[in-house]
């Protein structure tokens, strides 16, 4: 099989060869965006999308070109969170059978998260439950002015369980406390406040243009050092600054420095040129 991100919009075909629910367009560059493709159903959520989408992320997360991801849902909407036939069909299951049917959630949420590079959500439309919490788990996220996301899970009686982890590191204790337990809808406004997104833009054309702004901006930079530099928030965050956080850091940055990119990239910028992992 090729590559995947050797050939514009190229679709990486499911495991499962008639599974419509989620695909993967790329360019030779290797921007990759990841389609939640349910429309009909505003994209919700039940366990063959969820698998589907595991497939993508885990096939993504092992691409050395890969260079930025991107992730959106089809037809105008994020995701609607859980699907009406997949929560009826929980009522009737054992507690084991909900959390092997719960941990399939966690695992693709997880395989989103270890994608090395930046990866980042294209809200429109409704992002609510678990929709909102696939936006947090990635690096970042831009919506519509018109984008709306709720943490609904306590108004069926439920908690917003596996994708906690991710809301909790993106908007905080307090905030992930007040929304899990109110399950307020609120907008994108409020959601760039909060930090679940970062910015917000007028409409899906100005998204499309803010991801191509994105996708620049990734290929400018080093791909190893991108993937270095987000390993490097996971070994820094909430700790103490002190001798063995110091001491960690230079080790870090010193190691970049002698290796091929950065003596390339540092050597282009003294000779004023490109470096050669932007050098189109």
């Amino acid at each position: 099989m090729p590559n995947p991100i050797a050939d514009p919009l190229v679709e990486i075909p499911d495991t499962d060869a008639t599974s419509p629910l989620a695909h993967i367009e790329a360019t030779p560059e290797g921007a990759a965006t990841v389609t939640m493709n349910r429309p009909e159903k505003r994209n919700a959520f039940n366990a063959e999308l969820i698998g589907a989408l595991r497939e993508k992320f885990e096939t993504l997360r092992d691409q050395e070109t890969l260079r930025v991801v991107f992730v959106r849902g089809a037809g105008g909407a994020f995701s609607a969170g859980a699907d009406l036939e997949w929560m009826r069909d929980a009522i009737d299951r054992t507690v084991e059978e909900n959390r092997d049917d719960a941990m399939q959630m966690a695992i693709m949420l997880k395989h989103l998260h270890d994608i090395p590079v930046l990866t980042c959500a294209l809200v429109e439309g409704g992002a609510y439950g678990g929709g909102a919490g696939l936006v947090a788990a990635c690096d970042m996220a831009i919506a519509t002015a018109d984008a709306k996301f709720s943490f609904s899970e306590a108004k069926l009686g439920l908690i917003p369980a596996t994708v906690s982890p991710y809301v909790v590191a993106a908007i905080g204790a307090r905030r992930a406390r007040r929304l899990f337990a109110s399950a307020e809808t609120f907008d994108a406004e409020t959601a760039r406040e909060i930090g679940l997104i970062d910015e917000v833009v007028p409409d899906s054309a100005a998204l499309d243009a803010a991801k191509a702004r994105i996708s620049a901006q990734v290929l400018a930079c080093a791909p190893g050092a991108v993937e270095e530099a987000k390993k490097l928030v996971a070994e820094v965050a909430g700790r103490p600054i002190d001798h063995g956080l110091m001491a960690h850091t230079a080790r870090r940055i010193a190691a970049q420095r002698v290796s091929e990119e950065g003596q390339a990239g540092v050597r282009a910028f003294l000779e004023g040129r490109r470096p050669p992992w932007n050098e189109a």
